[in-house]
């Protein structure tokens, strides 16, 4: 019952012809709005409704029929599964590669990089949920890679998202693996890098490729997937700490 209210009241957004409504995964969240207001420079009578959340959740409600118009996901493997599904109006495409930071509100030794998780002063250690959540997966991955994982294992706080995550690191955990792109949102500009984040060895984890899967191809939706994909909006990411393609 309470799927088929949220899908009625996703589906009234579509009254209007120029009203698309896209899932975006969480990291994006910090980026969208300026996103947004650049895309409506030019497109002014098209309006934007952005529902954020973890990549697999979302993944999940697009296959139980939620009406969303464009999926903006935090790596290729879920709207790949989309397109294999014949959900996705064609194949995914790359529009950002995403890196991992690690955050703390307190001064840090950050120079110690991954290294500084197993100190005896950090007892909690946010994380996304790896099942869910792409940088959740890439988190587990470094630790892997760096052999920390069986010192911090029983440090591991999972949030349901990397904006959770972040909300987690600076309340309740010592420290935690964030998407960089989360330090430059204004209220997060008071950390500092080489104080109170550092930026983890990418060599330590797979690229993180974001993904862009239209849903429904009608002329408003082309237009938002086609801006995405410009100069202008790469200009954004980079601004929030994105590699662009």
């Amino acid at each position: 019952m309470k799927k088929l209210l949220m899908f009625f009241i996703l589906s009234t957004a579509f009254v209007s012809g120029s009203t698309i409504n896209i899932a975006v995964a969480a990291n994006v969240s910090y980026a969208i709005d300026e996103l947004i207001a650049e895309f409506n420079k030019t497109h002014k009578d098209t309006k934007v409704k952005v529902t954020l959340g973890s990549s697999g959740k979302l993944t999940a409600q697009i296959k139980h029929g939620a009406p969303y118009h464009l999926f903006m996901a935090a790596n290729m493997k879920f709207p790949q599964s989309l397109y294999d599904d014949k959900i996705a109006k064609g194949a995914p495409v790359v529009y950002a590669l995403g890196s991992l930071a690690i955050l703390s509100k307190e001064q840090k030794d950050m120079s110690k990089g991954i290294e500084l998780l197993k100190s005896d002063k950090i007892d909690k250690i946010a994380i996304a949920n790896p099942k869910t959540a792409p940088y959740g997966t890439a988190a587990m991955e470094a630790f892997e890679n760096a052999g920390v994982y069986k010192d911090i294992k029983n440090k591991l706080i999972f949030a349901e998202s990397i904006s959770q995550t972040v909300s987690f690191t600076i309340t309740a955990a010592d420290i935690g693996l964030i998407a960089k792109s989360s330090l430059y949102s204004k209220t997060m500009l008071k950390y500092k890098q080489n104080i109170n984040w550092v930026e983890v060895d990418a060599k330590l984890y797979t690229p993180i490729e974001q993904g862009i899967v239209m849903i429904e191809n009608d002329r408003e939706t082309k237009a938002f997937y086609e801006f995405i994909l410009s100069k202008s909006a790469k200009d954004i990411f980079r601004k929030y700490g994105y590699l662009v393609p």
